[in-house]
């Protein structure tokens, strides 16, 4: 099995192997990535990589595996789910998705690629996985959620629809803006500066404020 012998290398080296298939592969895809590149970048000859790995689509498959439990742990298994504020959840969610980011881009980089690119047609138990962790993470994101913060004149199930309706359009338009680019040498520091703004217009738009001022919503106030 390709864990156990991989698995059973020095940490050190198995670290050395994957930032380097990560990196590979999110900056080239799948068809154009390079097993040369990689050994080179890993510090390793091409016939160990082929000891642990029969092939590239062997290789490849491994890495989205990693990623995945690398993401289900590592980022959605941190968030608070304490935290029941809806758009402040959103918000803790995004700035832990940030940290884990700045420590480990290249597994982001490497999964925002297969999302956003699709170049290759995953086996189905790897594409139910990939669907999975993004369900889970819906999930981690709409649980325990206080609807009472929500204000009183629209119902609270259409508010959570209608706010993430609104995240997830943002969501499909930022990926659109990043498709075909190479994600590694993408500044996120200014979407996510924006996705800080629209979080707080649709806690105006959608929160009870002090004094019940938006029970009676008029919408011409925001235009």
């Amino acid at each position: 099995m390709v864990t156990e012998k991989f698995t059973n290398i020095e940490p050190e080296k198995q670290d050395r192997v994957i930032t380097a298939a990560l990196k590979e592969f999110s900056e080239h895809g799948y068809e154009k990535a390079s097993t040369n590149r990689i050994v080179k970048q890993a510090g390793i000859g091409k016939g160990m990589l082929f000891y642990y790995f029969k092939n590239k689509k062997e290789l490849y498959y491994y890495l989205i595996d990693y990623s995945i439990d690398y993401v289900t742990n590592e980022y959605l298994g941190h968030i608070n789910e304490n935290v029941v504020d809806f758009i402040e959840r959103y918000r803790q969610i995004a700035q832990i998705k940030m940290k884990k980011y700045a420590e480990n881009p290249h597994v982001f980089n490497f999964l925002g690629s297969i999302y956003i690119n699709k170049d290759v047609k995953l086996p189905q138990e790897l594409q139910k996985r990939f669907i999975d962790a993004r369900e889970y993470g819906y999930r981690v994101l709409f649980r325990n959620v206080d609807t009472s913060l929500f204000r009183q004149d629209i119902d609270s199930d259409k508010i959570l629809k209608l706010i993430y309706w609104t995240l997830e359009g943002y969501e499909q338009e930022i990926l659109k803006k990043l498709e075909g680019q190479k994600l590694s040498q993408i500044d996120y520091e200014p979407y996510w500066d924006e996705l800080d703004q629209y979080l707080d217009i649709l806690k105006k738009v959608y929160y009870r404020q002090e004094g019940g001022k938006n029970d009676h919503f008029d919408s011409r106030q925001y235009y």
